[in-house]
């Protein structure tokens, strides 16, 4: 399952820098391309606000 940004994201960026599979992107929110992500779960362990979710 991959993971989607909600909302809630405040574009501090904390997730891209930590996905291994670069397919966080910038936006507001900032956007995860579903096909890329291997649902690592690495975004939503440092995102401040726990913006990124599982789909």
């Amino acid at each position: 399952m991959a993971y989607v940004i909600k909302e809630d994201c405040i574009g501090c960026g904390a997730c891209a820098s930590q996905c291994p599979v670069e397919c966080i992107s910038e936006g507001s929110p900032y956007v995860i391309d579903a096909d890329a992500c291997i649902s690592c779960g690495n975004c939503a362990e440092v995102c401040p606000v726990d913006a990124p979710v599982e789909e």
